[in-house]
């Protein structure tokens, strides 16, 4: 029988003809996903679901969805899609990274322009009947300063188009190194610098713990007299009614908005106030985008559904079928190891290098690879996957080095990672025993035997007599249960580690409690994605 595939929202007739074409049987109904109730009813008989940002792959859809093997997302965002709740349905979730990207990046110059011309607001006078010529003086784009915030594939899109208006471009971006920013040229500046030197700023970073209110009411205070604020990334990213302040004030001349905080935005602080410009998340509605995208979506879901071939997959790495079923272990290890190693590093990335012991070294490396950027760049990009991991990590001028190795050691194989910053290199190690779980097995060269979980504690210190009670005794009053807890040391009073795999995320006041003792040198909670 052939695979069934329902489209929910709008995508190209285009899409619909390669699923046709590929003997698979496809209803097309691009309203069915704003009707939630609808769609949990009739999810069940289809194995593929390919949408845009209108319906919302809910856990309670997911959980009717008897039959579902793959949700594809034509575009980038994947916010609209429970991914922990597909996971565990085994369901796999795939989007289109890179096909949106000139799109939203023109969208942000054109705001640009708009906002330093007024054009909008010229615009309605103008159709009004009213001729008010001298109420709309603009300011020129030429030899003024571009501030971006986030220098990857949109942001360096951006970049490039600035400097061929005549723009001074300065950027913000941790993951940029100042090679890569040469290369591009631009200025590679600090957050603080940025917002006292741009003219304008534009905003191309995820939506993540570290990017939310980026543009907060202090940030927005540092900002020079007569700036004018694009956004046209992710809602969140400043705080609205700081800007709506600054706006009425005049410290800001001008702001450009194609997301908000709350969408669908039928009110905001924004709205109605001078100046400003405000689009309904139109950053990838152009024709070629929507074409691009909905073609490679269709594409990704069929080879997916005909052949087991995985794309651009957020949940599952890219593998054949064939590969899946012996690297599954060791693929599940990679992210782990690199969900540790992202977790810990605060500062840029230099390098990222990868050893590969004994018998994993026959295994799919390229993939293994795209494993472990993946898990140390979901940190900073929550969006990016297997494939788009290595290209970014390429973009910020990261270096990524392999080496593979006989075996060395007690296990038939085992994958070390070491990542290098400019404070200090970091590594850790795993395999994978015979039960089939990955295990950590060595931290900053001390050797351990830690089962992966959901919630993890790790702790530095140094080798003195009571910190094992210490530990125990404030989980236990903090309501925490401990699962399993490993300690090593490199030797007797020397440096020691602990970590914990705990039932539940860690209270901060336990974490402070931890910290305010002083016999701590490290006290870090990590996650990790347990399918």
């Amino acid at each position: 029988m052939a695979p069934k595939v329902l489209i929910s929202d709008s995508l190209s007739d285009a899409a619909v003809q390669i699923f046709k074409d590929r003997g698979i049987e496809v209803d097309f109904q691009p309203n069915l996903g704003k009707d939630k109730d609808k769609l949990a009813e009739v999810i069940g008989k289809y194995d593929g679901l390919a949408i845009r940002s209108a319906t919302k792959v809910t856990e309670k859809i997911l959980a009717a969805a008897e039959n579902l093997k793959v949700v594809g997302r034509a575009g980038i965002g994947t916010d609209n899609i429970d991914k922990d709740a597909a996971s565990k349905k085994g369901v796999i979730v795939m989007n289109t990274p890179f096909g949106n990207m000139i799109t939203t990046a023109e969208h942000a110059i054109a705001m640009m322009f708009a906002v330093a011309r007024q054009i909008p607001e010229a615009s309605a006078s103008t159709h009004a009947g009213k001729w008010e010529k001298s109420k709309f003086m603009g300011v020129e784009l030429t030899g003024k300063t571009l501030g971006v915030i986030g220098a990857g594939n949109i942001g360096g899109i951006v970049c490039d188009r600035a400097r061929g208006l005549k723009m001074k471009v300065v950027a913000y971006d941790p993951y940029l190194s100042n090679k890569k920013a040469d290369r591009m040229g631009v200025e590679k500046v600090e957050l603080d610098e940025l917002l006292a030197r741009a003219d304008f700023i534009t905003l191309h970073v995820p939506y993540t713990e570290t990017t939310a209110n980026i543009l907060s009411k202090e940030n927005i205070a540092k900002t020079k007299k007569g700036v004018r604020i694009i956004n046209c990334a992710r809602g969140g990213l400043v705080d609205e009614e700081a800007l709506a302040e600054a706006l009425k004030s005049g410290h800001v001349a001008g702001a450009a908005f194609d997301v908000f905080k709350e969408e669908p935005a039928t009110e905001n602080p924004l709205f109605n106030l001078p100046n400003v410009v405000c689009t309904p998340h139109l950053g990838a509605a152009t024709t070629e985008a929507q074409e691009n995208v909905a073609l490679q979506v269709a594409e990704q879901m069929a080879n997916y559904l005909l052949t087991g071939a995985v794309e651009n997959a957020l949940n599952m790495p890219s593998v054949t079928a064939e590969e899946a079923k012996v690297m599954g272990p060791w693929l599940t290890l990679a992210g782990h190891l690199g969900s540790f190693i992202g977790q810990m590093t605060d500062e840029p990335i230099r390098a990222i290098n990868i050893l590969y012991d004994g018998s994993v070294g026959a295994m799919n490396l390229d993939a293994l690879n795209c494993g472990v950027v993946a898990g140390i760049m979901k940190r900073a990009n929550p969006d990016v996957n297997m494939v788009s991991a290595p290209v970014v990590a390429r973009e910020k001028g990261i270096q990524i080095s392999t080496t593979n190795q006989d075996k060395s050691g007690v296990f038939d194989g085992y994958v070390k990672v070491t990542v290098v910053t400019a404070k200090r290199e970091r590594s850790v190690a795993g395999t994978v025993f015979s039960d089939g779980k990955p295990r950590f097995i060595q931290i900053k060269g001390i050797n351990i035997d830690a089962e992966i979980g959901q919630h993890m504690l790790y702790t530095t210190n140094n080798d003195v007599p009571g910190i094992i009670g210490l530990l125990g005794n404030t989980m236990g009053k903090g309501g925490v249960n401990i699962a399993n807890f490993t300690l090593g040391r490199d030797e007797a009073g020397g440096e020691a580690i602990a970590l914990l795999y705990v039932d539940e995320a860690i209270p901060a006041d336990v974490l402070k409690t931890l910290e305010g003792t002083g016999l701590f040198n490290q006290v870090k909670p990590l996650e990790f994605v347990i399918a």
